[in-house]
């Protein structure tokens, strides 16, 4: 990760549990922004957000350690308004949206799959929060995402943009993906 600084041309976010280890690498990195994800060290992937009402007073320690690196915030949490709201009063400065339901119930019925995003969107909007999204975002579901949720910084895609570049290389499929965003 150290290395990487260097050479990260474009924003560099870092994301993982926020356990000592963790707030190390932010603290000698200090990329400009971390991401919190509730899974713990070893965990292959999330599969929720963090319950920011539960875990507020851990959030809000961690949150405010990891902004006097002069990093931004982003706190992982499900589409629920609940959720949102919590990120705000931990002062988180962005959230991002788990969107594992979405890509599951996108091929079914894409508007209710999407309409739990577009009300967390417009309570983090309202909050003056910033807004990402990632998990399970693909070529076939991203651009309606993008299109349906205003307010949307940034988008995480791994996992389906390295499973495309083995077909289809990876200049080309980071093409690919940023036309969706278009």
């Amino acid at each position: 990760m150290i290395r990487l600084k260097e050479v990260v041309t474009t924003e560099f976010n870092i994301e993982g549990y926020p356990d000592e280890r963790y707030m190390k690498l932010i603290r000698d990195v200090k990329p400009a922004q971390a991401t919190l994800v509730p899974d713990p060290p070893g965990a292959i992937t999330s599969n929720a957000g963090w319950d920011t009402v539960k875990n507020a007073e851990f959030l809000k320690k961690i949150i405010a350690e990891i902004k006097q690196q002069g990093v931004r915030v982003s706190v992982f949490v499900d589409p629920s308004v609940k959720m949102v709201e919590g990120a705000s009063k931990v002062r988180s400065d962005r959230i991002e949206l788990y969107t594992e339901p979405y890509a599951s119930h996108y091929h079914e019925d894409r508007e209710k799959a999407v309409a739990p995003y577009l009300e967390a969107a417009k309570v983090a909007h309202d909050l003056k929060l910033g807004l990402n999204a990632g998990h399970d975002l693909d070529l076939h579901n991203l651009k309606f995402l993008n299109q349906s949720i205003p307010y949307l910084d940034e988008v995480s895609i791994g996992h389906a943009l390295i499973c495309d570049a083995l077909y289809f290389g990876l200049e080309n499929t980071i093409q690919l993906y940023l036309r969706e965003l278009i």
